[in-house]
């Protein structure tokens, strides 16, 4: 959805056992709220090169989990890297995102222990 100023919303419905894996959303700031249900984001404490590479060795200490109830928010800056899931069961979850600019693309990530490797670059026709 088109929001104020130029901003974009998603509306995310999330059976139980679903997730995003790993990803960034390249240029634009965001943030987003669990409407109903619970979620949780794991994500990486450290700024990522945004071009010349395909897999990085990932430091010791970087990760970082958040639980996210009915209500919670969670802001984030420029390339900021995570996954968000539903790790219920048996509960559906509902989530609203909001991000500015909107998103030019979207760069997904593959993850084996500390390595992490780029694996496509999505943008918004992929999304249609």
């Amino acid at each position: 959805l088109e929001g104020p100023g130029g901003s974009e919303a998603w509306l995310i419905g999330w059976p139980p056992g679903t997730g995003t894996g790993w990803h960034d959303h390249a240029e634009s700031i965001g943030a987003f709220t669990t409407a109903t249900g619970e979620l949780t984001e794991n994500a990486l404490a450290v700024r990522l090169p945004t071009k010349g590479w395909r897999s990085l060795e990932l430091a010791a200490g970087i990760d970082r989990r958040r639980t996210l109830p009915r209500g919670a928010s969670r802001a984030f800056g420029h390339h900021h890297v995570h996954e968000v899931l539903n790790e219920s069961r048996t509960e559906h979850a509902v989530s609203v995102h909001a991000y500015y600019p909107p998103l030019p693309l979207m760069r997904r990530f593959s993850r084996t222990g500390s390595v992490l490797r780029l694996e496509e670059i999505e943008r918004p026709e992929d999304w249609q």
